[in-house]
């Protein structure tokens, strides 16, 4: 099985990508072990820090010595040397906000996964002509589950997952997977800034655990 499958088949199992990015590295990894305790098996980290790059070496380095089976994705990936960086210390998929050509071309010439975001048929047409199968809608909450509804029939062959707004109802998940996405990325709705900064790891784990748990019976 290709690495890219691997991937997909993870988060896709998986239902929903959890994502998130925080300074410190103490409070990084103990979220990190926190969701992988709830039954994570792919997870996102934002790049959007200076301190990103540090703690992301440090999430593989530990991700290593205790949590056999977990992927780690990068995102917030918005040039090459981004791309390079981040593939050098062993990222397993990387996500863009936007569609990158160059980031593209360099992860399908390494078979690694590469998530762009798209907001309109034009750039998932781009996205898919590069070798793009799986598409990050974003904003999702911009864009909406009637978005997707529209333009399925166009896409046969690629998975689409929302990032951006996702909330973690069942009401909001479902409307989700009835338009046909083949899961939701979940950031700040699930692991928040005030549980981050309250180190509520407690509550992280539980809460993860509620929407995986959801999610496989919406399935």
């Amino acid at each position: 099985m290709s690495n890219i499958q691997k991937v997909t088949d993870a988060i896709v199992q998986q239902g929903m990508l959890p994502l998130y990015f925080n300074a410190d590295e103490e409070v990084t990894i103990e979220v990190l072990r926190a969701i992988y305790k709830a039954g994570v098996k792919a997870v996102e980290y934002t790049s959007r820090g200076d301190a990103a790059l540090s703690n992301f070496k440090k999430m593989i380095e530990v991700r290593n010595a205790e949590m056999p089976g977990l992927l780690l994705g990068i995102g917030t990936i918005k040039n090459l040397q981004q791309a390079e960086e981040y593939f050098a210390v062993g990222a397993d998929f990387f996500i863009s906000p936007g569609f990158v050509p160059e980031v593209a071309a360099f992860l399908r010439s390494k078979e690694v996964l590469y998530s762009p975001g798209c907001m309109t048929p034009s750039e998932i047409i781009a996205a898919e002509n590069a070798g793009v199968k799986f598409i990050k809608l974003f904003p999702g909450n911009m864009l909406g589950p009637e978005f997707l509804s529209g333009i399925k029939d166009i896409f046969p062959k690629l998975l689409f997952m929302p990032t951006g707004g996702v909330d973690t109802t069942r009401e909001n998940i479902e409307g989700w997977y009835k338009a046909g996405v083949s899961a939701v990325g979940m950031g700040s709705k699930l692991i928040s800034k005030p549980l981050m900064a309250a180190k509520d790891y407690a509550t992280i784990e539980t809460e993860t655990r509620k929407v995986l748990e959801l999610i496989q019976t919406i399935k």
